[in-house]
């Protein structure tokens, strides 16, 4: 069944909507799915292949070009940035901070896994010595870094923009020593655990200094994300002792500000941390699909939440199901608004055009606010007052 939208209206209210999910004046409620390169192969019909990506910049282009012509007729927008996997416009890879704790990143079943660097407490207490001995700098760029930046800045005027996002704190320290090994270090050597966790923060808040130093400054505001989804595997106690203080530390550093981006994605079945996650000044959060709207505002009353249709819910192009989770969540949120519609975690293969749509169609059937006729007005009033979009 194809269910009639007002795709023009739809894109209007939202770009409306975005701006300000807490502005009782909005049209309706804001969407934030987007799809990604893993959506083009179920919908192109082609064989799932995300290597192919990186390697084949012409494949990748003609993929993402009719991916985006089918996009615009279907929700109305062209989704994807075509060039995005373009070798003459890509910098060389920095070293991610898994790498910098001695990780080795391998390719298995469509996706890169960061195998462990230290299995013993004692292990670990060698690499944590070598961690701090580093020259940071010279650890994270490769040799051809700055002459590869002069090129592709005299040819195409682009620089170099490293995002402040860290794939962790328990993600990363369960990557570096195992999710085991890391729950019997809390309990059985403390000081040891609390050294990692040390040692994670300051090398994680001087990792990102030079991230942020070398970034286009037009394209580098305050704000700093965490995908942390091993973070279901800490207690509440174990989480407040290990992860907290890094979090803390690493926004006071880089998100200061009451109105800068302060985001966790963790699309686990996480919500025992909700309680420690409110001592962390989060603003904008996109948590598991099993951590309801609800119980996330009733901790987190001032952030703005992705989700949270389930991923597999959308994945399987369940048009009633889809409808039923997104009034679901529209309902929830009518009372304390703050919510953007969005898959409670990422967008996977076999993720159809078809089902974002149904996804605007739902919310533009059910998802309008009284007040929307002053909708402009009151985005206007707010605009700016929390961060715009999701990391």
């Amino acid at each position: 069944m194809v269910r009639h939208v007002d795709l023009d209206r739809f894109w209007a209210d939202n770009d409306a909507a975005i701006r300000a999910p807490f502005s009782p004046g909005i049209p309706q409620f804001p969407m934030g799915i987007a799809m990604g390169y893993e959506a083009i192969f179920s919908e192109l019909g082609l064989p799932f292949n995300l290597r192919r990506l990186e390697e084949d910049y012409a494949f990748a282009r003609s993929a993402a070009t009719a991916y985006n012509d089918k996009a615009e007729r279907i929700v109305g927008r062209r989704l994807l940035e075509e060039n995005a996997f373009d070798p003459a416009r890509r910098f060389p890879k920095v070293k991610p901070l898994e790498e910098v704790f001695g990780c080795r990143n391998v390719w298995e079943s469509d996706s890169w896994w960061a195998l462990p660097a230290a299995g013993t407490p004692e292990e670990l207490e060698k690499l944590l010595d070598q961690v701090e001995r580093l020259d940071l700098e010279s650890e994270m760029f490769p040799p051809d870094w700055a002459p590869a930046c002069r090129r592709i800045y005299e040819q195409h005027r682009l620089r170099p923009f490293l995002k402040l996002d860290l794939r962790g704190p328990v993600t990363l320290a369960t990557s570096v020593f195992g999710v085991a090994n890391l729950v019997y270090l809390l309990n059985d050597a403390p000081r040891l655990a609390l050294r990692f966790r040390d040692v994670i923060q300051r090398t994680a808040i001087a990792y990102y200094r030079v991230c942020r130093r070398v970034s286009d400054p037009l394209r580098m505001a305050p704000g700093f994300s965490f995908r942390d989804d091993h973070c279901q595997m800490l207690t509440p106690d174990m989480y407040e002792q290990f992860a907290l203080p890094i979090l803390q530390a690493v926004f006071a550093e880089f998100a200061p500000g009451p109105n800068d981006r302060r985001y966790q994605h963790s699309d686990s079945d996480m919500g025992h941390l909700l309680d420690p996650l409110s001592r962390a000044g989060l603003n904008v959060v996109n948590f598991g699909p099993k951590v309801r709207f609800e119980r996330i505002r009733r901790h987190l009353p001032r952030a703005i939440v992705h989700g949270t249709l389930a991923p597999f819910t959308f994945m399987r192009n369940d048009e009633a199901a889809i409808i039923a989770e997104v009034r679901r969540d529209m309902d929830e949120a009518r009372s304390t608004l703050g919510l953007v519609i969005d898959t409670a975690g990422s967008i996977n293969d076999g993720s159809l055009l078809s089902s974002m749509r149904i996804v605007m169609w739902t919310i533009q059937s059910y998802g309008g606010l009284q007040g929307a006729g002053d909708g402009l007005r009151s985005v206007n009033s707010v605009q700016g007052a929390l961060p715009k979009e999701r990391g």
